[in-house]
């Protein structure tokens, strides 16, 4: 229960803050800090459980236990540390954002995705099984895209967001594919499972593929090579955000999973110079850019590409050490640069600007600030008696003594040795330039110390940066200890946390990179007015650039793409759809053997004439389109009623019953709306041109290609043996398991159900669509000119007759036909009760909510039809739009009921109730289930109607008058 409490409370957070008024500022700070301390209280219970080893888990089932796919919390020593960093950090940011922020920012929005983001986070780091992992993982996307592009008023916030989410959604597409293989080559998506999995994953064929996808997935969400590019351009964000996502949570996710999956990938070449050598690139290159970055917090963002190349390298080195001193580096590096980020926010804050080479002196004028960010800088240097220093001297001791080739052996030592000179003179220089020197002038504020409590955030991480540096046994020593040993387990090495190992290699190389930091810095103070704006050697490669040329580039193509594949003419479209389903549906079918007639039926002379006609019905309907749409539209509808007789002549009443109602009501909608086309415009001779025999001719051949297809798959289905195939577990299945006999309602309702909700969800999505675009629609002058039926009296090329108003019961009945009208307003109760009664039989004997929604529908066409415009129109009280909404309400209801009972998705809920004189009764959510379809079906049918009824009332007010001498009628909105 904790655990579940530690992520939920977040989101619980994030939504109650987004339904507080707004001008309830504090408020809504207060929460957001109560929220993030609450879950840290309670991740701190935790630690007694997983301190020596320990592991906490919580299971629910969530998708059927054949897949292996449960919700799973597991909470290690690994997860225990972040998941108090995630919360600390966030309670500190919060605290430090309450005065950042303006009374112009939108707080509630800043605190409300804020505290979802940090649920994200936390659900990457307690996550125990992969999959769930991956929708945590994309969530932290999606929510680090909203913090990003907080000031969307600013075109820089509005880029840098959508570069960030481009590229680490991108990363976690690959995260998924690899994540995929990963579960199919262990058999199992527990995460424990998995890690206990690292030879057979490393033996693997696939091993290498996967160590691509998983590590494109992690490298692009800490932004290291080739993907670092995206974090500078983030630095648009609030530098609350900053602090956060860009320097404790976010990228850190990338090297956290790495750590995570440290046993199962790790100890391979492939490793190693696949995730050592984007360490080891982005700890150089981002040391190195960050030395000539102009604003404070590019100064940053490249230092934060550095150090998270260092922690990537550790990690890439198959030492056990190597790890160690990367978990200890997480921690240091989240102390001191989000520390750092807040002493940026504050010289923003109190000067107006960021901009280095404006900034000077502030150490008169803000001097706590500047001592907070001097030793905050001093650890990012690794300057000796700071949390800094100790994890870089680990790391300089891992480079020394890696056993390998000459160049590992010689040019690891020396590239680190570099980098961090580099580091030390970044750092050197941002305290420097900003702090030091002459007065400030001709800023756009006149500096000064912020609020007491805008600094407290920062003084505290400053103060655990010491308390690290010199007490580290006592301070993060046993909460490193519990998170490397939850990774290494029995591997878990030997080592010693502590100030002083002697005069040794890794000493000494500290002590060179200090000295070459200074002496780089010196040189940089010479050289900066030459090229003040420049990266040497780098400025001619631009991430940022680069990207929105690739961008650009996709569009052009896109657009070349759609140039040739796109027509206004509907026809080539569906040829395009159908000649890529044909392409599709062919390849399994290459393999061969697929069609094996075992069974066979003997000739029937009733079922053959029956396709006679249903042939001759599709011949004619294709002829007919040319001359008389409704008559094309007739004998499609008797193609239709042929499928539904061969539905019913096979044994498989659902499919007759459902392939009848929908070919009645799609006919007579598709009717409804034929008014809307305009007339067909062909050549006065009434001949065919030779382009337009060979499209006739090209589609009679795709046609016959589909067709032939088709018939040709059902063929095999219904030749192959009747315990072939998957049919056979729905057979045996259905009762014992589905609790029906009616084995496609069982199929539909429970077994996929899933696909069903997605169905329905389609179809009320397709109806609200229809029924906006038709709203909006008018129709062209010449439909009703010339008019439907007069083209369809071959009239269409004929001189107009003026006629002084179109006559709308030529179109729409009104009613008129008293005797018609009567017979079909009785049968609606009628049909409304067959359509119930087909709803309630429907799990065991023919029927269902589909089935009952399309008949009570069907009465209801059958009402517009007789009763015309006005009898819809009166009926919108009816409100189809609820009735989709608690369709959907109801499906999903009962598909997440079966979470009470702690049971997975859609499964069945029964209910046994005995009444007193109706006696015993079974209920089931699979009825909820029925009814959320029956309602959908019949809510999407009539919001449909009322669109058309709509366009008929329009119609209506359409007044046909002589325009010109020469008789042409125009037409005009009507004034009634």
């Amino acid at each position: 229960m904790p655990l579940v409490l530690i992520l939920a409370l977040p989101f619980a957070g994030s939504l109650i803050t987004a339904l507080i008024p707004a001008n309830k500022r504090n408020v809504q700070a207060w929460l957001a800090g109560g929220v993030a301390l609450a879950t840290a209280l309670l991740a701190m219970a935790q630690y007694p459980a997983v301190a020596d080893g320990g592991t906490v888990k919580v299971v629910a089932s969530w998708i059927p236990a054949a897949l292996d796919i449960n919700f799973v919390l597991r909470l290690d020593g690994y997860a225990w540390l972040f998941t108090l960093l995630i919360t600390l950090m966030g309670a500190l940011v919060v605290l430090y954002a309450h005065y950042y922020l303006s009374p112009q920012d939108p707080v509630r929005r800043f605190f409300s995705f804020f505290l979802l983001f940090m649920g994200a986070m936390l659900g990457v780091v307690l996550s125990g099984d992969l999959l769930q992992l991956v929708v945590f993982w994309e969530l932290t996307s999606l929510s680090s895209f909203m913090l990003i592009a907080y000031w969307y008023h600013r075109l820089d916030a509005r880029r840098g967001a959508r570069m960030a989410f481009t590229v680490t959604g991108a990363g976690g597409l690959c995260l998924l594919a690899g994540v995929l293989m990963l579960g199919h080559i262990v058999g199992s998506y527990d995460l424990d499972t998995v890690l206990a999995s690292g030879d057979l994953v490393r033996s693997h064929p696939w091993y290498t593929t996967v160590l691509v996808l998983i590590a494109i997935g992690a490298l692009s969400k800490s932004a290291q090579f080739p993907f670092q590019f995206w974090l500078p351009n983030a630095m648009a964000a609030p530098t609350p955000v900053s602090a956060y996502l860009h320097s404790a949570t976010m990228v850190k996710a990338g090297v956290f999973l790495l750590a995570r999956f440290w046993p199962v990938l790790a100890g391979t070449d492939q490793w190693f110079w696949m995730i050592g050598g984007a360490g080891l690139c982005s700890l150089v290159l981002g040391a190195y850019a960050a030395i000539f970055q102009r604003d404070m917090k590019g100064v940053l963002a490249y230092s934060t590409i550095s150090h998270l190349g260092l922690i990537a390298l550790l990690l890439g080195l198959n030492s056990t050490l190597g790890l160690v001193a990367a978990v200890f580096h997480m921690m240091n590096h989240a102390t001191f640069k989000a520390s750092l980020f807040m002493a940026a926010g504050i010289v923003d804050h109190e000067t107006g600007t960021r901009d280095m080479q404006r900034l000077s002196g502030l150490s008169k004028v803000m001097p706590i600030t500047c001592t907070l960010a001097v030793v905050a800088a001093a650890s990012m240097a690794g300057v000796p008696l700071l949390n800094g220093f100790l994890s870089k001297e680990m790391f300089f001791a891992e480079t020394v003594f890696l056993n390998g080739s000459t160049l590992t052996e010689v040019f690891l030592p020396l590239a680190a040795v570099i980098a961090s000179a580099f580091s030390v003179a970044y750092s050197l220089r941002f305290v420097s330039q900003v702090f030091f020197g002459p007065p400030p002038s001709d800023l756009p504020r006149a500096p000064h110390e912020p609020p007491f409590w805008m600094l407290v955030p920062s003084g505290l991480l400053v103060l655990t940066c010491l308390l690290v540096g010199i007490f580290p046994k006592y301070t993060l020593g046993p909460f490193l200890h519990a998170a490397t040993l939850s990774i290494l387990g029995a591997d878990m090495p030997q080592y010693d946390l502590a100030i002083w190992h002697g005069i040794n290699k890794p000493l000494l190389m500290s002590f060179a990179a200090l000295l070459g930091g200074v002496a780089i810095y010196s040189l940089l103070l010479w050289r900066r007015r030459a090229h003040p704006d420049r990266t040497p050697l780098l400025y001619r490669f631009d991430g940022r650039r680069s990207f929105e040329a690739l961008l650009e580039n996709i569009d052009a193509t896109t657009a070349w793409l759609l140039d040739k594949t796109y027509s206004a003419r509907l026809q080539r479209q569906l040829l395009l759809g159908v000649l890529a389903t044909l392409a599709v549906a062919t390849l399994p079918l290459l393999g061969g053997n697929w069609i094996k007639p075992t069974l066979g039926t003997p000739f029937n002379l009733f079922f053959f004439i029956l396709w006679v006609a249903g042939g001759a019905c599709a011949i004619g309907a294709a002829s007919q389109a040319k001359y008389h749409r409704p008559a094309s539209l007739a004998m499609a509808g008797g193609a239709g009623l042929a499928t539904a007789i061969t539905f019913a002549w096979f044994s498989a009443p659902d499919l007759a019953l459902t392939q009848l109602t929908v070919e009645v009501v799609t006919v007579v909608l598709i009717l409804l709306g034929l008014r809307w086309l305009p007339p067909r415009i062909e050549g006065d001779d009434g001949g065919m041109s030779s382009s337009r025999l060979a499209r006739r001719t090209r589609d009679l051949v795709v046609a016959i290609a589909g067709g032939a297809g088709l018939a040709a798959l059902a063929y095999a289905v219904l030749t192959r043996p009747a315990r072939e195939g998957v049919s056979a577990f729905f057979v045996d299945k259905a009762l014992s398991e589905g609790g029906g006999t009616n084995i496609v309602n069982v199929i539909l309702v429970d077994f996929r159900g899933f696909d069903t909700l997605g169905e329905i969800t389609v179809l009320g999505i397709v109806a609200l669509t229809v029924y906006a675009l038709l709203r909006r629609f008018r129709p062209p002058p010449e439909t009703i000119t010339d008019g439907p039926l007069r083209q369809q009296q071959g009239a269409a090329n004929s001189s107009a007759t003026a006629i002084p108003e179109a006559d709308p019961d030529a179109l729409v009945p009104r009613g008129d036909m008293k005797i018609p009208a009567v017979l079909a307003r009785l049968l609606l109760p009628i049909a409304a009760l067959i359509s119930l009664y087909f709803l309630l039989r429907g799990h065991n004997s023919p029927g269902g909510g589909f089935v009952g929604g399309l008949i009570m529908a069907t009465s209801i066409i059958l009402q517009y039809m007789v009763g015309g415009v006005t009898w819809v129109e009166s009926r919108q009280a009816l409100r189809p739009q609820y009735w989709i909404a608690l369709g959907l309400l109801a499906a999903g209801g009962a598909a997440v009921s079966s979470w009470w009972g702690l049971r997975p998705l859609l499964t069945a809920q029964a209910l046994d109730i005995a009444l007193p004189v109706v006696g015993h009764i079974h209920l089931s959510s699979v009825l909820l289930f029925d009814i959320g379809v029956y309602m959908l079906v019949v809510g999407a049918t009539v919001l449909m109607l009322v669109a058309l009824a709509h366009q008929s009332r329009r119609f209506h007010r359409k007044i046909a008058v002589p325009h010109a001498p020469d008789g042409r009628m125009s037409v005009h909105e009507g004034v009634n």
